[in-house]
């Protein structure tokens, strides 16, 4: 019975908590003991919301961990979470009341150790390799002659200084710098955003858009170069209008820009070279081309020359050749001279054989104009109006037919005689006509009726 007093006394000395205030003091003692951890781990199930936050968990081989990232902070994250990364995390431990479950509220990120930074590299690569952004089709030449060189790198450090001073070693040219960062936290986006600004320079301020960009750093870890691995940098020189050589690193040194780029070089001091040729290399060529192109017309006009020379000895006694020439052209006008002589006569000849026929022509012409005159003057004795002037008259119908019979006077209504001074109508009536008396022409008159008949009908 004393046993039993004693455990129920014991019981009923345990303090007593809502739901609320145990979940208050479990996230008061979390976040005091865990206020600033880091966990290293591989992120799985990683999520953007709509917000902007990232939800992701990490895990190793026996548990897990939830684990959130604030928009704020994601933007400024080296790396951008991704499922099989292997990470060191930096945040705190905190609870989920609504839940009752507890996760880290991640602050910074890191790729955990080299080997996982490795295998991002790869998988990378071989994403931006499916999709075609290394292909040799896309990659622009570079300019021989550049007016100017565009730089993203960083305003201090050697980087800059050994490009300028290799540039204006070898042939002085233009310079333009965009100071950006070459590593750490936002390093990435503002070498892309570099590279963007100088596609639009003439369009942003008062320079023109250079010919060729160098994007360059010096050498250091893969943690380090990682910026010029990041999908910003690499969509930015794939869409840059302007050729670029890129010169990450020491020459051993492989980042993702170096695919994407249109050069690489091996360090930024190789990439000044890529950029401009040697100008004393240039003018010793200019000099060696020119002493060659004078030197080739000299044997060109000396091979003409003595072609030349060649071709007169072959060339006969041009005097003589002349002489010739002469003698023949003499021969040649006595003989035109002689031809044109006889030639001359027999047109003579021809002209007075032409007068005697024209003389001939003319009397029978005149023959012919005689005998035309007298058929005129026959042809004018028995024509129409001659006919009428003489006393005859000339009788038609209606219809313009010459009426010969007196029988067929009546058969028509209306006639027209015709005299010598006119013509007039006449309107019968067969009802109105006498008889008509058929007259039996004598043998002379029948023949005149019938000569007048044919007068009529000519």
């Amino acid at each position: 019975m004393e046993d039993l007093f004693t455990q129920s006394t014991k019981v009923q000395d345990i303090p007593e908590f809502s739901v609320s205030e145990i979940s208050f003091e479990i996230k008061r003692f979390v976040e005091t003991a865990f206020s600033r951890v880091k966990v290293k781990g591989e992120i799985f199930g990683a999520k953007r919301a709509d917000s902007g936050h990232w939800y992701l968990s990490l895990k190793d081989e026996n548990a897990t961990l939830s684990a959130v990232v604030w928009r704020g902070v994601a933007s400024n994250l080296p790396i951008k979470p991704e499922d099989g990364l292997e990470v060191v995390a930096t945040g705190k431990i905190t609870t989920f009341a609504g839940k009752s479950s507890y996760q880290m509220v991640i602050e910074s990120m890191e790729v955990a150790g080299t080997g996982a930074l490795l295998k991002l590299l790869e998988e990378r690569k071989q994403a931006f390799a499916k999709e075609g952004l290394f292909d040799a089709i896309h990659k622009k030449p570079i300019p021989f002659l550049p007016k100017t060189i565009g730089v993203v790198t960083s305003a201090s450090g050697a980087v800059i200084r050994d490009i300028i001073h290799r540039v204006r070693d070898r042939f002085p040219t233009h310079i333009l710098l965009i100071p950006t960062p070459v590593q750490g936290e936002g390093a990435a986006e503002k070498i892309a955003q570099a590279i963007k600004d100088f596609n639009r320079l003439d369009e942003i301020s008062e320079y023109d858009k250079p010919d060729v960009l160098i994007v360059a750093r010096g050498g250091g870890s893969l943690e380090d170069l990682w910026p010029f691995n990041e999908e910003c940098v690499i969509r930015a020189v794939f869409a840059s209008q302007i050729p670029i050589i890129s010169a990450v690193g020491h020459e051993t040194d492989t980042m993702l820009i170096d695919y994407v780029a249109d050069k690489r070089a091996p360090t930024p001091t190789g990439a000044a070279e890529f950029a401009v040729p040697v100008r004393a290399e240039l003018q010793a060529n200019i000099n060696n081309l020119d002493a060659r192109l004078k030197n080739s017309k000299i044997r060109y006009f000396n091979e003409l020359n003595n072609m030349l020379s060649g071709l007169a000895r072959g060339i006969p006694n041009l005097e003589q050749i002349l002489q010739e020439a002469t003698q023949k052209f003499d021969d040649r006008v006595d003989r035109l001279k002689s031809v044109f002589k006889n030639l001359l006569q027999n047109k003579l000849s021809q002209i007075e054989l032409c007068a005697i026929k024209p003389f001939y022509i003319k009397t029978i012409m005149d023959k012919k104009k005689e005998a035309l005159n007298n058929l005129e003057l026959r042809l004018s004795s028995v024509s129409i109006e001659s006919v009428l002037r003489r006393g005859f008259a000339w009788v038609k119908n209606s219809s313009g037919k010459t009426v010969y019979l007196a029988e067929e006077a009546p058969k028509n209504d209306k006639l027209e005689i015709s005299f010598a001074d006119g013509n007039i109508d006449v309107y019968t009536n067969e009802s109105n006509v006498k008889k008509i008396q058929k007259i039996k022409p004598t043998k002379k008159e029948k023949s005149n009726n019938e000569k007048q008949i044919s007068l009529f009908d000519i």
